[in-house]
This record gives C-alpha cells, structure tokens and sequence, in this order.
C-alpha cells in the first residue's frame, strides 16, 4: 500500500495501542521509536503535500474493498480529519479487543463465534473507510488552499 496520511494515522494509532498494552521496557522503547519516527513522516507528508512535493493524485490510495454488502453494513462515518482521526482510533481499539477474541477463539461461546468474525470484518471495513476520508478529506483541503 502506497503511504497516504490515512495510512500513517492509521500505523500510528496501532503503536499507541500496543504502547498501552505493554510493560516490557524494551518493547516499549522500540514503541517510542517507532512513534517518533511515525510523527516525523506524518509533519513530513503533509509539509510535501502544502509545499506542493506530492502530487494530488497520490494523496489518496483508495483500499477498493470487494465483499458482500448485504449483511456487512458499515456505521456512517463523517467529519473533520480530526473527527475522522479520533474514530480511526476509536475503531482500532475495538479491532483490537475484537481480535483478542481470536487468539483464544476455542473459548469463544459457538453462539457468538459468527459474531465476532462479522464485527472483524465490519470493524476493519470501517478502519479503510476512516483511512479514505482522511485522506479525501486532506486532498480536499489542498485543492481548495491551490484553487483559492
């Protein structure tokens, strides 16, 4: 996947959660690491974009998902990127809740297995959506900053 300011939100958002979920030091500063190093490409995207470095059609990296839409309704998703940012965030805390069921899956209750396998894919449907409005909406922005 082409690096889009959705996608390092996205990756960001991932280090900050297993930030959170552990206490092994050398883990964690390998964590911070990344993080800096995810914070730097983000100023560095957007400072490219602004300056013009990056062309507008490689701002945005559509995921172009193929499933069945019957049954695999998706939230509304909306808002300014920074809205948009939060619910990716908020979003990839469910996933990874949701995929911690997985891992010890033969626990799973057999009336809640189908369950968790559709709020997976739900789940990770809404995550690409999050992805594509911001980088939609970051394009947006340019555009009207270059034809204003």
């Amino acid at each position: 996947m082409a690096e889009t300011l959705g996608s390092l939100c996205d990756k960001l958002t991932i280090v900050k959660l297993k930030q959170y979920h552990t206490e092994d030091p050398v883990r964690l500063s390998s964590l911070n690491e990344q993080q800096l190093q995810l914070q730097e490409e983000i100023q560095d995207f957007v400072s490219d974009a602004i300056n013009g470095l990056i062309p507008l059609n490689k701002l945005t990296f559509k995921a172009n998902k193929v499933f069945k839409k019957e049954g695999n309704e998706t939230s509304a998703i909306s808002g300014s990127i920074g809205e948009v940012f939060a619910k990716l965030a908020e979003i990839n805390c469910e996933l990874w809740h949701e995929q911690e069921k997985v891992y010890d899956f033969e626990n799973v209750n057999a009336d809640e297995k189908n369950h968790v396998i559709n709020r997976l894919a739900i789940l990770n449907l809404e995550r690409n959506n999050c992805i594509d409005l911001i980088d939609n909406g970051f394009k947006e922005s340019l555009t009207l900053k270059n034809n204003g």
